[in-house]
């Protein structure tokens, strides 16, 4: 890609040897050899005459002779207001390297992709990038200056008085500043959570099935025996969870992915009861327990008992992936190993991210965003509702009353595989249940049996494509039967 310059044009690595030859003629080698090999591509803009000749204690005359020099060339092309640019000499330049080989797209996939129901993206194009730009802009304006250098090591003072005062306040959370850790995401501090679990004696944890699969990935990479537990209508299994021999699992509560139902209020006191049986800890996902419809907000588990529980939460869902903050609010005797993992392996999320996000919190932007996002995913909702029972009949849809996807139930007997493969050649993209199942710990194992279902999520995609989603894995579901 040509580089567009606002003034000065680049900087640019030229080596001269003082007492090797006239300087002007290894000034014109090196520019040579520079759009030969492409490191100067064709369009691109030279440094001014002036500025070159500042960077290399050489005389203005001296590089004025070597542009002249190479514009006779013709290696570059030289306008009065538009500086001193590469020319396009194909005949002369290195041919430009191979493009990487495509990867072979399946017929089934090669249709242009019109409908995506992804899993775990909200809608990218509500993002409050103006209130983002705001806060930034503040956070650059009245942020100390010695508060741009390395933060304290658990992250943003204010941000985490902000995020634990949320916590408190959206989701009935008791932790406070001194307990929270800020993170580059959930992924980074499910990792930190689960290095410090292995230190403190805990080595085996028990996870979802169905659940997210890059849970178990996580947890196998952090040296911990990941085993799955069974979930249902009331949420994860404790009795299961049991008779495993985990001292830690991991779970989503508010909102189980994928399934969508809630921890039941029984389920909720037997997991608590089970951590302090087996001195055990509760990692909560809380990753979008902010979008809830037709029932009562389900407060954080670490509100019920914050001895116990690691709450881990991001701004992915409710933002945008892309701003790659989190959080971990965790009991004292794991903060410190937790911020040990954070030193050793990351220097955090940036300083000014940290801050900007405390004021979009603070000052309720944040709050204001969430409101309105709940009301359009309520109605998407309301439309994938409608759009299943048309084309599937009642009762197939699972998790409806919060969150930004649901689990739709096939007919038994159906393919999920062919299904995905079928909707595919009609530009629909979607996941089969059978991508979430936890592999089952020992050889020759498998994981429980689940009836085939798909994954929606509808939180990046308007309510048209909603229905000619649908519509088409409707039509998949009958082609694919009849294999």
């Amino acid at each position: 890609m040509t580089v567009k310059w606002v003034r000065g044009g680049p900087d640019l690595l030229v080596i001269l040897d003082r007492e090797n030859g006239p300087l002007g003629i290894q000034i014109q080698n090196q520019l040579r050899a520079a759009i030969r090999d492409q490191r100067l591509a064709a369009g691109e803009r030279l440094p001014s005459t002036r500025h070159l000749a500042e960077v290399l204690g050489v005389s203005r005359g001296t590089v004025v002779d070597v542009y002249e020099q190479l514009v006779a060339e013709g290696y570059v092309d030289s306008a009065v207001g538009s500086g001193t640019r590469v020319a396009v000499i194909s005949s002369t330049v290195a041919p430009a390297p191979p493009a990487p080989s495509a990867v072979p797209v399946p017929a089934s996939s090669s249709r242009l992709l019109e409908v995506d129901f992804e899993y775990g993206i909200p809608d990218l194009g509500t993002v409050p990038l103006v209130d983002w730009s705001w806060a930034m802009s503040e956070a650059t304006r009245t942020l100390p200056t010695a508060q741009l250098g390395d933060e304290d090591l658990a992250g943003s003072r204010h941000l985490r008085e902000v995020v634990t005062a949320y916590h408190r306040r959206a989701r009935s959370g008791s932790a406070a500043a001194d307990d929270a850790v800020i993170v580059s995401g959930f992924r980074q501090g499910l990792t930190f959570a689960l290095a410090t679990l292995a230190q403190h004696g805990i080595h085996r944890i028990g996870l979802e099935d169905p659940g997210p699969r890059e849970h178990d990935l996580i947890a196998r990479r952090a040296g911990l025996d990941a085993v799955p537990i069974p979930v249902d209508n009331q949420g994860l299994d404790v009795d299961r969870l049991r008779e495993s021999g985990a001292r830690a699992v991991l779970l989503t509560p508010a909102h189980q992915c994928p399934t969508g139902v809630a921890l039941g209020p029984s389920r909720r006191r037997d997991l608590v009861a089970w951590a302090d049986q087996v001195d055990g800890v509760i990692l909560e996902d809380d990753y979008d327990a902010e979008f809830r419809y037709d029932r009562q907000p389900v407060g954080s588990l670490q509100g019920l008992n914050s001895t116990r529980v690691i709450a881990l939460g991001s701004v992915s869902k409710t933002l945008a992936p892309a701003m790659r903050l989190g959080w971990v609010l965790a009991p004292p005797q794991f903060i410190g190993s937790i911020i040990e993992e954070k030193r050793l392996s990351s220097r955090g999320a940036p300083g000014l991210d940290q801050e900007a996000l405390a004021l979009l919190m603070e000052t309720g932007r944040f709050d204001r965003h969430l409101r309105r996002v709940r009301e359009m995913y309520r109605a998407r909702r309301d439309v994938l509702a409608v759009e299943v029972e048309l084309a599937f009949g009642p009762g197939r849809l699972r998790g409806l009353a919060a969150g930004c996807h649901a689990m739709l139930h096939l007919p038994d007997g159906s393919s999920e595989r062919a299904v995905v493969a079928t909707a595919a050649t009609m530009g629909v993209r979607v996941s089969p249940l059978s991508d979430y199942r936890i592999p089952t710990a020992g050889p020759g194992k498998q994981p429980l049996p689940y009836p085939p279902a798909l994954v929606l999520g509808f939180g990046n995609i308007d309510e048209y494509q909603i229905r000619r989603g649908i519509r088409a894995l409707a039509i998949a579901v009958s082609r694919s039967a009849l294999r």
